[in-house]
């Protein structure tokens, strides 16, 4: 019993250093730059900036392939931040700005035919083949994305109002003078 458990033992330490050794060995580091950009967009996957995601938005951004100005649901709000943080120039969006808003499906009209949850890029439509579907307010990103594929054209958009739980701080339009 105890050749066994020292067996064991062994095994385990020898499989332990292993491991231990091809984490170091095959350690993959992301770039801060990427980790940042990424933070300060809107994480609404929406895909108006040309690229599938947010993250491969930052990574564009950060290696120059890509403006900082393409994101309409960041807003101007949002190329001010990645300016600062880049050192770049503020340029006007590309795109209109919207105000934020979220999806609302007229549950009698929809047919159950599951190509808005396939559109959805953050799953914020819960429902099931051949039943009504409805959207979870607080995980809709309010991208649009649902529309398009809708055969009876039952989903439309409406503006969140601003109140206490959802208002932010805007960015300063005036710059800040500092104390002498």
């Amino acid at each position: 019993m105890i050749a066994s458990l020292a067996i064991m033992a062994l095994g385990a330490i020898v499989l332990g250093a292993a491991l231990g050794y091809a984490s170091i060995k095959f350690k993959v580091e992301g770039d801060p730059l990427v980790e940042k950009i990424d933070a300060i967009l809107p994480q609404t996957q929406c895909g108006q900036c040309g690229y599938p995601g947010c993250k491969p938005y930052a990574e564009a951004i950060s290696s120059g392939e890509a403006e900082i100005n393409l994101c309409p649901p960041g807003g101007m709000d949002g190329v001010r931040k990645l300016a600062d943080l880049l050192g770049r120039e503020v340029k006007p969006l590309v795109a209109e700005e919207k105000p934020k808003q979220v999806a609302i499906i007229d549950e009698q009209t929809c047919i159950g035919c599951t190509l808005c949850i396939q559109a959805c890029p953050v799953d914020a439509i819960v429902g099931a083949a051949k039943q009504m579907h409805t959207i979870i307010g607080p995980l809709c990103t309010g991208c649009e994305l649902c529309i398009p594929p809708c055969p009876v054209e039952c989903i439309r958009m409406e503006p969140l109002s601003e109140n206490l739980e959802n208002w932010k701080w805007k960015y300063p339009v005036v710059a800040i003078r500092r104390a002498a």
